[in-house]
């Protein structure tokens, strides 16, 4: 059987869904072809199941230093179960949000695997889908274009492939029933010090173990220093510019061992787990890019800046082609890869203004540029700092740890980046993105009047602090 439409889909994820739902706005037929559950790794088995556990982490220790708050607790136990279980429900509701998106929209899905053929009787270019469905049956679908979304998959270390008993993924991690005594964490990017954070707070001896120099390698100096500090301060023990030798892995009675080398020296560290947190890999084997002339290279496919491959009407999106590997990001290319195939107005994209936020506690977000990437790039920089310790609001809610930084063109003044860490700064960077769009200056952010007492005072603190202006420090 063959199915028309105008716009298919190959992958039902973040990206996926919302080019979906922006397509039938546009009065395009449209269907996605998707072989797990819609929402994709965000929705099932990344970014919302880990946020539920992180704020269950969050609460429980909320509660074990509610006394610094006037409040006395006895008999507090921690159910891990309810707290899985809490994850799950969270899951569900928004998925079944996410199917009647579809149905709202008359988009048809398709469960099953989708894979690109070549040109055939129903298409004189390649292009169409024959999809394998779930229950034996083939499908074939023909449309005027194609936008891949396929997503990622956690990266395996050789040697240290996860059992999903010992050793983890953050896949496997998601759906522990018990929480370990101990972890080692390979891997100190976002996902690794998410997880560290949170099982930290819910009381795990937590180590960690980054090849690099810091923590969040691509974030700002100075932020990951304070991370650090923080980490260390809740009893996380970290090792960077260490690695581990995969080849002394070994699975004991009591979990597992391995060595972890820094230069010269090395050490032996034990723990009940091991979770392997060292990046992503795109889903593009297997789904018929060979029979097509789709340019890929690394490890991902290649597009331009309106998300088109070299065959103009097939389209890429996500995880699937590199760069910025975040769910806001694949949503924002998928509607501008619907605009652009349906002609509309499309606006410049830049990839260094999408946030980047990462939900340990106290969490930390930017945009733009640190101050070493613009120095690179030749600008004339400046910064402005400001801490939480001197907003009212953070000291009210005993979260007066982190600050703001500000990184500006003295010559043009134009913001550059903003980095933050502290209570909330994944809400607040909002605003920071915002003004990078609208080509801000420090002056104008620092002249708008922020509401006291808000968290959100600190943005213009830190702006009016680029000019020495700060008035609260």
């Amino acid at each position: 059987m063959t199915i028309s439409c105008d716009v298919a889909i190959l992958g039902g994820g973040t990206g996926g869904y919302v080019a979906a739902i922006r397509a039938a706005q546009l009065g395009k037929s449209v269907v996605v072809i998707e072989m797990d559950k819609l929402g994709g790794t965000c929705l099932h088995r990344g970014c919302i199941p880990s946020k539920s556990l992180l704020r269950s982490a969050e609460v429980y220790a909320e509660i074990q230093e509610s006394e610094s708050y006037g409040i006395e607790t006895t008999g507090v136990q921690l159910v891990f179960p309810k707290v899985q279980a809490r994850k799950e429900a969270v899951v569900e509701q928004l998925h079944q949000g996410v199917q009647f998106l579809m149905r709202k929209n008359k988009i048809q899905v398709l469960k099953g695997k989708g894979r690109i053929i070549g040109p055939s009787i129903f298409s004189p270019r390649s292009g169409a889908v024959a999809v394998e469905l779930d229950n034996g049956e083939m499908e074939t679908v023909v449309s005027g274009h194609l936008i891949v979304a396929t997503g990622s998959r956690p990266r395996v270390l050789p040697g240290l492939k996860p059992d999903g008993k010992v050793i983890l993924s953050s896949e496997e991690a998601l759906t522990l029933e018990e929480l370990p005594a101990s972890i080692i964490i390979v891997g100190g990017g976002v996902i690794g010090v998410e997880w560290a954070s949170m099982l930290a707070d819910f009381g795990v001896q937590v180590t960690v173990v980054e090849a690099a120099s810091q923590l969040l390698p691509l974030e700002d100096e100075e932020i990951a220093r304070e991370l650090l500090r923080l980490l260390k301060k809740r009893g996380v023990k970290v090792l960077t510019g260490t690695t581990v030798d995969a080849e002394t892995c070994a699975i004991t009675e009591s979990g597992v061992t391995i060595e972890a080398r820094k230069g010269e020296q090395s050490q032996s560290l034990s723990a009940q787990k091991l979770l392997v947190s060292v990046g992503r890999v795109a889903n593009i084997e297997n789904i018929g890019l060979e029979n097509t002339d789709i340019h890929f290279d690394k490890g991902v496919i290649e597009v331009n800046g309106n998300m088109q491959t070299n065959e103009p009407h097939i389209y890429a999106i996500g995880d699937c082609i590199g760069g910025l590997q975040l769910a806001h990001a694949a949503s924002h290319e998928g509607i501008r890869a619907v605009n652009h195939l349906a002609g509309e107005t499309l606006h410049p994209y830049h990839p260094h203004l999408v946030p980047r936020c990462v939900y340990t506690r106290p969490e930390v977000a930017s945009v733009g540029y640190t101050e070493k990437e613009a120095k690179a790039l030749g600008a004339d920089v400046v910064t402005g700092k400001f801490p939480f310790s001197a907003i009212g609001k953070a000291i009210v809610y005993g979260m007066k740890d982190g600050f703001v930084k500000v990184v500006a063109d003295r010559s043009s003044g134009d913001i550059l980046g903003v980095q933050m860490i502290g209570p909330h700064v994944t809400d607040l960077i909002g605003e920071a993105a915002l003004a990078q769009l609208l080509d801000a200056t420090p002056w104008e952010i620092g002249e708008a009047v922020h509401a006291h007492p808000t968290l959100s005072e600190i943005i213009g603190e830190a702006m009016l602090a680029v000019d020495g202006r700060a008035i609260g420090f």
